[in-house]
């Protein structure tokens, strides 16, 4: 049986990811997980075989090997692109079933990632087999996720994220392929920044809603691309340039084979997430509820205290809270009123008779009958 996955610290993680230099059902039970894990697992060593295999057999179809990048990477990865949609962590994150605790989990995840393509993108700005689609200003997410952890974990946040195995493996490979195969660089790339332009901003409406983040964007920087004015747009000029990347039709077949493995490796990351989230939940360890999320503005106004023209206008409404929804103290003013009233009578009424003029005759029993 697969033992629970590795977690590892920010500064382990990144240590050996380095080396030298979004209607199903959750997981209820291990098994399940562990089948579906070993499934993907599979996959990933065909995938690594056939590529072997690949630099010594001839192209398949050099007619299709001619179309665009772009459009050869969208068909080759149709299936593996749906298998991640359907995963029970993205079924139930795009039905806005996602926790707090969830969310956080799967930012961490994300700024490993995202910082090892991204240190492979720099060091590799220049090549010719990336340049053309070097968009750092508009795409690079790693400063954005930063803020995001900051803002859920606080500013030592560093030492608090966790860094479960699939993600390590992650890592590893987008190391390795910007080291010693960066031409495959741009398959990472595609698989990752248009999905975020994409499928991302769906996402993020719904984690906005599900978790009721603040409408000013706490916690959803990484969704959020300041430098693309419209997605569509610029999608269009990503495609082209990667279409104009010079590459035999051998080449072309790796990229793809690496594109479906960075699907896979996507996959395992969810897995290994919706794995811890449910090691946790049988555990018995609560999940922080939607609710408990409040802004930093706010939690720091509270440990500073309330300001200082707004205590007593709290206070007031406190008090008046209480006096309206207590039934107890509704009770009692209205034994006191009743009490008033019927007091008030009785002295009208002995004032009517010292004057020897006649009472109402009905007020007295109006007045205890009310």
């Amino acid at each position: 049986m697969r033992s629970a996955p590795v977690l590892l610290t920010w500064p382990a993680c990144i240590k050996l990811g380095a080396g030298a230099g979004y209607k199903a059902q959750r997981f209820t039970s291990r098994e399940r997980w562990e089948s579906s894990s070993k499934e993907t697992t599979g996959k990933l060593e065909r995938l690594e075989t056939g590529r072997r295999s690949m630099e010594t057999s001839q192209p398949h179809n050099a007619e299709s090997m001619s179309q665009d990048l772009s459009e050869l990477l969208k068909e080759a990865t149709k299936e593996v692109h749906e298998q991640a949609e359907n995963t029970p962590f993205m079924k139930n994150f795009q039905k806005g079933q996602v926790s707090l605790h969830e969310f956080k989990l799967v930012t961490a995840s994300l700024y490993f990632i995202y910082s090892a393509l991204e240190e492979e993108i720099e060091r590799n700005k220049d090549n010719p087999v990336y340049a053309p689609v070097y968009f750092p200003m508009e795409l690079h997410r790693k400063a954005a996720l930063e803020k995001d952890l900051e803002y859920f974990y606080g500013s030592n946040w560093r030492a608090e994220i966790p860094c479960p195995e699939a993600t390590q493996k992650y890592v590893e490979r987008l190391h390795a392929v910007g080291k010693k195969h960066p031409e495959l660089l741009v398959a990472h790339a595609y698989t990752r920044y248009l999905g975020d332009l994409s499928g991302g901003q769906v996402l993020k409406k719904i984690a906005q809603k599900a978790l009721q983040l603040p409408s000013t964007g706490e916690g959803l920087a990484f969704f959020t691309f300041d430098g693309v004015s419209n997605a569509t747009k610029f999608k269009q000029l990503y495609r082209s340039r990667m279409n104009a990347l010079e590459m035999d039709h051998a080449t072309k077949k790796r990229v793809l084979e690496e594109a479906k493995k960075a699907f896979l490796l996507n996959i395992q990351v969810f897995e290994a997430l919706q794995k811890l989230v449910s090691k946790s939940q049988e555990n018995g360890h609560a999940v922080q509820p939607k609710a408990e999320l409040r802004t930093r503005s706010v939690n720091k106004s509270h440990e500073n205290g309330p300001a200082a023209g707004k205590e007593s206008e709290r206070t007031s409404r406190m008090q008046a809270d209480m006096l309206t929804t207590s039934p107890l103290v509704r009770w009692l003013l209205a034994l006191g009123f009743i009490a008033t009233t019927v007091a008030v009578g009785l002295f009208a009424i002995k004032q009517s008779a010292a004057r020897g003029s006649r009472p109402f005759p009905c007020l007295l029993q109006a007045l205890l009958t009310h």
